[in-house]
């Protein structure tokens, strides 16, 4: 399997001259093929300017930052990224904005239909291969917008807040989609969320970040068995997970926070850089 993450010793640092900050702290990262994992921290704290860099759209101060041993200096299919508002062209019907991709890769017409006639099929948009992004509600277009980025077979999906933006009922139906994708695909994920219980229904595991600079402060590994089912949100272990959560988010020191144990967590709270 491809798409290992490994983060050392990251810093990044954003604007210039007197405006000039720190974004991101001796970040260290380490993510296997195939993990889903979640990344909390507070608004500011730079989780989204982490996934600008492994995308390969920011620059960054010092330390490395590598897929499969390969440096990230530069934007690659390889590295998808979905974003919480869509970026479909709003001209192009549902299949041509999928099919994008493969025709800037000079794939013929005939292929790159087909394989986005698949991915069609993947998100559940059967039948709406003809219709525009406008005429689409808004779960519906975030699911074009994760099938134009899977038509590429990213080794690694990187995903800033992609439901924030939807109804609580379409980000649930969202979250089991992506997961009956991921179990299929199994890319690795690196998913952005504001919302604890969306970041334990789904990941691996789960990180949590500091105040700016950002760095990591806490790992939580989850057990939940797989497939999993909306309702392990209602379970004391979830909950007890959740309270953790929020009280790790509002504290960079975390030894004096009570442990917790209930699936395993970590003994050791603070995961310094």
């Amino acid at each position: 399997m491809q798409g290992e993450i490994r983060i050392r010793d990251l810093c990044l640092h954003l604007g210039k001259g007197e405006q000039r900050f720190q974004a991101l702290d001796h970040l260290n990262i380490q993510i296997p093929p195939g993990e889903f994992v979640c990344l909390l921290g507070p608004s500011g704290c730079g989780k989204s300017t982490l996934l600008g860099a492994l995308a390969g759209h920011l620059s960054y101060s010092s330390g490395d930052l590598l897929v499969d041993n390969e440096i990230v200096h530069q934007p690659h299919p390889d590295r998808g990224l979905v974003f919480q508002h869509h970026t479909l062209f709003p001209w192009k019907s549902i299949i041509e904005n999928i099919a994008f991709g493969l025709k800037m890769k000079g794939i013929p017409v005939k292929e790159r239909l087909e394989k986005a006639k698949q991915m069609i099929d993947l998100v559940g948009l059967t039948g709406f291969e003809k219709k525009f992004p406008a005429e689409l509600s808004g779960g519906m277009q975030q699911r074009v917008e994760i099938a134009r980025v899977l038509i590429n077979e990213p080794k690694v999906l990187l995903m800033d807040e992609p439901f924030g933006a939807l109804d609580a009922q379409t980000r649930v139906h969202m979250q089991q989609l992506l997961l009956d994708i991921w179990q299929n695909i199994k890319t690795t994920v690196l998913f952005i969320t504001h919302d604890i219980d969306e970041a334990l229904y789904l990941s691996d595991r789960v990180l949590i970040m500091s105040h700016r600079p950002g760095r990591i402060i806490d790992e939580i590994s989850l057990n939940f068995p797989r497939p999993r089912d909306i309702e392990i949100v209602t379970t004391p272990e979830f909950v007890e997970l959740k309270k953790y959560c929020m009280q790790a988010l509002k504290h960079d020191d975390l030894s004096n926070l009570k442990r917790l144990n209930p699936l395993g967590l970590p003994k050791k709270a603070v995961r310094e850089g």
